[in-house]
């Protein structure tokens, strides 16, 4: 897919079908995030992947729960402490495997932590490591065709502020 055709029509969903996201394909979207860049080149984050008997436990600690009950491929994103940038890199590690898996046709939705301590408790982490966002990823409940727009269709389509309102230059233009 190409790119700006992935990063304008990725929508989060919440909607999975309950199919599992087969091996192959959670792979791709893992080493996506393995492969992002980072302050440094630290890589502060890794991946935990949850499974069996820790999904009810993790769905519980995040607001949503029912995101991460219907996924098929569930991922905790931790981070260790050292330096500003840590959540930054964490993110773009998350965006990186979100749009790897939408290119697979797998969608997926970050999922904001209620309870941190408990999740900690769940996945076994230890201060001073944290869990910055459980990401939530399946097949979707309905077929999605990013190709039906074009990307800027997908982009006038957005809801989200215009370019216009959110950029800013400052200095003498480049000549």
């Amino acid at each position: 897919m190409d790119v700006h055709l992935a990063v304008a029509s990725k929508r989060d969903s919440r909607a999975y079908s309950g199919a599992d996201v087969p091996d192959a394909i959670a792979r791709r979207i893992l080493d996506a995030g393995r492969l992002v860049g980072s302050a440094r080149n630290r890589q502060p984050f890794r991946f935990i992947v949850i499974e069996g008997e820790a999904v009810p436990a993790v769905a519980d600690a995040v607001y949503t729960a029912g995101n991460v009950l219907d996924a098929g491929l569930v991922v905790a994103v931790v981070v260790s402490p050292g330096g500003n940038l840590v959540d930054f890199d964490a993110g773009r590690a998350a965006q990186s495997m979100m749009l790897a898996g939408w290119a697979e046709g797998i969608t997926s939705c970050p999922n904001g932590i209620a309870d941190p301590d408990g999740l900690a408790r769940t996945l076994g982490i230890e201060p001073p490591e944290r869990v910055v966002v459980v990401v939530s990823f399946g097949p979707p409940r309905k077929a999605r065709d990013p190709q039906r727009r074009t990307p800027e269709e997908w982009s006038a389509r957005a809801k989200r502020q215009s370019l216009d309102a959110i950029v800013s230059h400052v200095g003498a233009p480049a000549g």
